[in-house]
């Protein structure tokens, strides 16, 4: 028996699990909040190479940083507008500016490094 057909037969959806986050401030008090960890399922796939027919290395990089973003990204308050839906955090991430994005790839990386670091590479 699958997970919904267990929720119809409950009627209705399962009560969802709180996730662990951290929150990591940048010099101008903009907090990024990241899950703590993501599931088995997710490290799997963004372990997987990205094989993309004519994809550059520098496409294959900005790809892996915009999934990990989006894996690991709940929510970003700049400028005390506070973001949380995956389509209002990735976009918000694509029209920032290269320094934004650097602290965003660093920020990510040290996460990374100190609370899953079986994706690093």
């Amino acid at each position: 028996m699958g997970r919904r057909q267990r929720r119809r037969e409950r009627g209705g959806k399962a009560a969802a699990e709180p996730v662990e986050t951290v929150d990591y401030a940048d010099p101008d008090g903009n907090v990024l909040t990241l899950r703590k960890r993501v599931s088995v399922g997710t490290a799997r796939k963004i372990r997987e190479p990205d094989s993309t027919p004519g994809a550059s290395a520098e496409d294959r990089w900005q790809r892996r940083g915009e999934l990990l973003f989006e894996r690991f990204a709940v929510r970003w308050e700049i400028a005390g507008l506070a973001l949380e839906g995956q389509k209002d955090l990735l976009g918000r991430y694509r029209m920032a500016g290269d320094e934004l994005r650097r602290w965003v790839r660093e920020t990510i990386d040290r996460h990374i490094d100190e609370h899953q670091p079986e994706l690093r590479g």
